[in-house]
């Protein structure tokens, strides 16, 4: 009985702090592309002085991601968890490789960014020759707004299809990943904040699994009461 009790202890745990992991990746995700966002203006095309004035913000930002990053690998972890033996090999390969790809072109975005604002933030811009701070700025907008949002719709799009099947999030919540999904994927870049559609998601699932892992923590301690008031 006790070694019982400790399994399911465990398992309870275990959510419970990835749970709280994609929380965070989501608050710091927000946090970071809101910090960047009202730092420099939104054409690619403008010129590098915002960056300078406010490069100790921007850089905040980008320090920002890769905790959010680890944050977002334990938040897979617990999805994969939570599917348990239910877990697809087809839609687990597009579920973890999604996940994946998406990290690499926020991690490298954000290297390419940091670097630059290092360069003008150290008085060095004269040696960005002609059009290379243009070019690197639409650079980083086309990884982000082409590349990593669409694996972001892909994560959300596999995740849904995994739910629908599994149910390890309500229905409701499965159909406004597919259609969040749909939005993210057919985005052509030019919707402002669209990028915030990800982490919110995100953020609304694992507050889900908070709650029901919670829940179920309650339901184990009555039914172990219960049980101890019976013998």
């Amino acid at each position: 009985m006790n070694h019982e009790a400790d399994l399911i202890r465990q398992r309870l745990r275990t959510p419970r702090a990835a749970a709280i992991a994609g929380i965070l990746f989501s608050l710091l995700l927000m946090a970071s592309m809101l910090l960047i966002r009202t730092s420099i203006p939104v054409d690619p095309l403008a010129g590098e002085r915002d960056v300078i004035n406010h490069s100790k913000r921007i850089t905040l930002g980008l320090n920002l991601l890769p905790f959010a990053g680890i944050s977002f690998l334990w938040f897979v972890g617990v999805l994969r968890d939570r599917m348990g033996k239910l877990e697809d090999r087809f839609f687990a390969t597009v579920f973890l490789g999604s996940a994946l790809l998406f990290l690499a072109m926020i991690f490298g975005a954000g290297a390419v960014a940091a670097g630059i604002v290092r360069l003008l933030a150290s008085g060095s811009e004269s040696l960005m020759g002609p059009g290379a701070y243009a070019l690197a700025r639409i650079g980083i907008y086309q990884v982000m707004h082409v590349y990593a949002i669409r694996m972001a719709g892909v994560f959300m799009m596999s995740t849904s299809t995994i739910s629908l099947r599994t149910r390890i999030v309500p229905r409701w919540m499965t159909f406004l990943g597919f259609a969040l999904a749909l939005t993210l994927l057919l985005s052509n870049g030019t919707i402002n904040g669209i990028l915030l559609v990800f982490p919110l998601w995100v953020l609304s699932i694992s507050i889900h699994i908070l709650i029901d892992n919670l829940r179920g923590r309650s339901e184990t301690a009555a039914a172990s009461a219960k049980e101890a008031l019976n013998r």
